[in-house]
């Protein structure tokens, strides 16, 4: 009898043990197919009329009246085939005014979805999503605010940028670089001040650090959080492969919040192969922040969106 069990024992063992790579192979192969499926959207969010590739703009405004038009005489310049004279920003303090050009604004210049009309425009401090948005044939323009500057920002739907997409450049996947991190959490939280590619800074909050260990050294990242309401960590880093691969001003990283919340102390998955290029990788017309001083690994990451434009 007891050999009997003994045996059933072993058996049992066996097929455990004969099952685990088939479970690795088969979490390994989900793991990919959801890599691939973010790649994919990643891509698809970069070609929308709207995304980042279709940005052919960004045209800081002085005090005073901007008139805005493909005409040379125009003190912001849109490409032929535009209207001629769209639109005056107006600049004076704080706030910006929409108003005609002489002859009136073009019959089918929306603005916020409605027939064009003189108006102030809001922009708020790195707060794009309130700005409204000026819509004429495959044109999108909007004001930004940066600090004290002001900017109008050109998005064209069939920008050369969307037009001529080359695909991007990826490394191969590498589960090795999908970490688990411990996070620590800062009570009070501090906030840090980010500069940007264009000069500017502004401040953010950082709600903790993650502290994870590769290639047999420990490291640790600051995330800021770009907006209170969503729970999504945005950490701005940079690798050695920056200065021969990679973007070399920054990569993304977006994660959801830790086991426990942002506030009390536990995990955080940091898959690296999720890094992506940052919008000023693609034009010279984003605003990007570049990363804080301790987000600047002394270490290679070779995963994740290679640089676009080699």
């Amino acid at each position: 009898m007891r050999s009997r069990n003994r045996s059933a024992r072993l058996i049992f063992i066996a097929l455990l043990f004969a099952l685990l790579p088939a479970r690795a192979a088969f979490q390994d192969s989900a793991w990919q197919r959801d890599l691939a499926a973010w790649r994919t959207a990643h891509t698809a969010d970069l070609l929308k009329p709207d995304g980042w590739l279709s940005l052919t703009g960004l045209e800081w405004l002085q005090p005073g009246d901007n008139s805005v038009g493909s005409a040379t005489d125009n003190k912001i310049h849109l490409a032929a085939g535009n209207p001629a004279h769209l639109a005056i920003l107006h600049l004076e303090g704080e706030t910006v005014t929409l108003n005609p050009p002489p002859g009136g604004f073009p019959n089918d210049l929306l603005v916020a979805g409605a027939p064009a009309k003189p108006q102030s425009l809001r922009a708020e401090a790195n707060n794009d999503k309130v700005s409204p948005h000026l819509m004429i044939g495959t044109l999108n323009l909007y004001v930004i605010r940066r600090e004290a500057r002001f900017a109008l920002r050109i998005k064209d739907s069939h920008s050369p940028s969307i037009t001529g997409f080359h695909g991007l450049k990826w490394y191969a996947p590498d589960p090795a670089y999908r970490v688990t991190a411990k996070w620590i959490p800062y009570s009070p939280a501090k906030t840090i001040t980010l500069v940007t590619l264009v000069g500017t800074s502004y401040d953010e909050p950082v709600p903790g650090a993650a502290e994870f260990t590769l290639a047999g050294k420990t490291f640790r990242l600051e995330p800021v959080v770009e907006d209170a309401a969503v729970a999504k960590l945005f950490f701005i880093l940079r690798d050695t492969t920056s200065t021969s691969t990679t973007y070399g001003a920054c990569r993304f990283l977006y994660t959801g919040f830790p086991t426990n919340g942002v506030e009390k102390p536990g995990e955080l998955v940091l898959d690296f192969n999720h890094l992506e290029n940052p919008p000023c990788a693609y034009t010279p017309f984003s605003t990007c922040p570049l990363p804080p001083q301790g987000n600047r690994l002394p270490i290679a990451l070779p995963v994740g969106e290679q640089r676009y434009h080699d």
